[in-house]
């Protein structure tokens, strides 16, 4: 990109959903309520708490309606579930019983009081050092923002009426509020915070519309009306943008349909290299309604079913059968390729609600995980039985995460023998050969995966969290950002390890985190000898692409020069110069 104008203003951040928009911004801001304060008398209280009650019913009907209009839109699931956490802390009893509690103490009007309560349970949860704490605190100051308006009986403003071609700029965008923008209008949106993982991240995807979240401070640095162009792919917003950019962009515009274009050709053709070596190439999801769009790029199966999403933000945990309806569904839809459903993998960032009333120091750390299912067998055990009942309809497979010893899969695989033993029993159907599989994410796996190999069917490699792990650095703290490094040489070498260990053992081995989904870095896991790669849909056609332009002799020399390497800055340019080679297009 060429450097910017006087004029042309140049924002960095991190782009969480790809695509370009072009069209003039609109700053949303929420202002703040101004909220009266006065005294109450005793027997203005039953008065006050019923204004509250009142206030909660209205929040709760505008809830609703907000469900009505989203249910049949793209994204509905996500948007719903997350309107449902919205209305599950409008019956909070830790908020309310605050509200009471304080309001008979203090005897003021209930709208100070809310205000008061809201304001300390959203600052408690904001300065957690757990991501789920904060993230929640968000819908917290939502849902408190909404009630608060009912209490004083304003409007709810929401972004329903925009303009035509216009980029929503933010400080941040509650879910609430987005749900209800015009997406015929609407190009894009961007935002001064947020994650990957955030509910904006999560609803841009959900909407496809391209984001760009973590701009920092780009809502107090322009104004409704300028032009701008919001770049999704790499996570660049442009205000103001000279001739020349616009020409670039349109350039690179046309250059990215032409290659969606040619990539949607591929969808049924196998990932073959043009020396006739296969890889399967199979997808991520966190719902059934991830399924049709990995069967419209031609995925080979789900190499990893995340099944967090029926236990996180819910009072209860799921039953036997509605976890065995879920994964049944997808199941027949993925027929006849293979479904490898993750057992829980609760801790981390991910938390039941019952689970998340003690914040463990360092959850990624902690209690997570397979650790997580062998400490609570009864959870474990339930969902055991859900899976194996629908492993009766297709090719299933169960697949344990966090394993950092040999000696965690054996116990594990004792319960499932035991939960298999009571479903011959009751005479109830599954498949008696199913395949046991062991996440390899934690360096003591990697290391001793010449053990674990003999205890499993399949090893799958998260290259996220072994990158995290090994590196000993949080991927998401920007002042350690740097040394999150794929290609650095502790991390090739594990890799190599666990497949090594996996084909000695006459095992196979696939890699589902982010490196796997990376046309980048496809070739370098393909020559080491990796058997599957599992991602994202959108990243598939790309992946195929490449491994269909390359010869597996390529791959083979090209992972066994970057294990002699000793940085992996000189790796990422071996790799750089083969895309470059096979397919540029791929690097716009």
């Amino acid at each position: 990109m060429n450097k910017p104008t006087a004029t042309e203003k140049v924002f960095q951040g991190i782009g969480v959903s790809p695509g370009v928009a072009h069209g003039k911004i609109f700053v949303y801001s929420v202002a703040e309520e101004a909220v009266p304060q006065y005294d109450i008398n005793d027997e203005d209280v039953p008065k006050e708490l019923n204004r509250f009650e009142q206030a909660l019913i209205k929040t709760r009907a505008q809830l609703h309606e907000l469900q009505r209009r989203i249910e049949t839109g793209t994204g509905a699931s996500v948007l719903t579930n997350i309107v449902e956490v919205h209305l599950a802390l409008t019956e909070d009893p830790v908020l309310i019983d605050q509200v009471g509690k304080l309001l008979s103490e203090e005897k003021k009007n209930v709208d100070f009081i809310f205000h008061k309560v809201a304001q300390r349970y959203v600052q408690t949860l904001s300065t957690l050092d757990d991501e789920f704490f904060r993230e929640r605190a968000v819908d917290v100051q939502d849902v408190c923002r909404r009630i608060l308006r009912n209490l004083l009986g304003h409007e709810h403003r929401e972004l329903s009426s925009l303009p035509p071609d216009t980029i929503v700029i933010a400080y941040d965008l509650a879910p609430t509020d987005t749900t209800a923008l015009d997406r015929t209008h609407v190009l894009g949106f961007a935002t001064d915070v947020g994650s990957h993982t955030s509910h904006t991240a999560i609803m841009a995807r959900s909407m496809n519309l391209p984001a760009v979240v973590g701009l920092r401070d780009i809502s107090q640095k322009v104004h409704d009306g300028q032009p701008a162009i919001l770049d999704g792919y790499s996570g660049t917003v442009i205000v103001d943008p000279s001739p020349q950019t616009l020409f670039v962009y349109g350039q690179l515009e046309v250059k990215r349909h032409n290659v969606r274009e040619r990539l949607a050709q591929l969808r049924d053709l196998p990932a073959e290299t043009l020396d006739h070596h296969r890889v399967t190439l199979a997808g991520n999801i966190e719902l059934p309604e991830d399924v049709p769009a990995l069967k419209q790029v031609g995925a080979e199966g789900i190499g990893l079913f995340r099944t967090e999403f029926l236990y996180l933000k819910r009072p209860d945990f799921p039953s036997e059968d509605e976890q065995y309806e879920t994964y049944a569904k997808v199941v027949r839809e993925m027929a006849p390729h293979a479904v490898i459903i993750r057992t829980l993998d609760l801790g981390g960032d991910k938390f039941h609600s019952e689970e998340s009333k003690v914040p463990e120091i360092n959850p990624f750390l902690g209690f997570r995980g397979i650790r997580f299912c062998l400490g609570r067998p009864d959870i474990f055990e339930t969902q055991l039985r859900a899976i194996l009942r629908a492993s009766a309809h297709g090719n299933v497979m169960v697949m344990y995460p966090m394993i950092s010893h040999v000696g965690e899969v054996i116990q594990a695989n004792e319960i499932l023998e035991q939960v298999k033993a009571s479903l011959r029993q009751k005479q109830i159907p599954f498949d008696e050969n199913i395949q046991v599989g062991a996440m390899i994410e934690v360096p003591s796996a990697a290391l001793t995966a010449e053990m674990i190999a003999q205890e499993v069917d399949f090893f799958s490699i998260g290259s996220n969290d072994l990158i995290q792990y090994t590196m000993a650095v949080d991927r998401v703290n920007e002042k350690v950002a740097n040394l999150y490094e794929p290609t650095n040489p502790a991390i090739l070498r594990l890799i190599r390890n666990t497949v090594e260990s996996a084909h000695n053992n006459n095992i196979w081995v696939g890699v589902c985190g982010e490196m796997a989904g990376d046309p980048l870095f496809a070739p370098l896991l393909v020559g080491m000898g990796v058997d599957e790669l599992s991602m994202g849909a959108s990243n598939l056609p790309r992946v195929k692409e490449v491994i269909r332009r390359m010869t597996y002799q390529e791959a083979q020399e090209l992972a066994a020069a970057s294990l002699h390497a000793t940085n992996g800055r000189d790796v990422l340019g071996m790799l750089q110069a083969l895309l470059e080679r096979v397919d540029p297009d791929l690097l716009i």
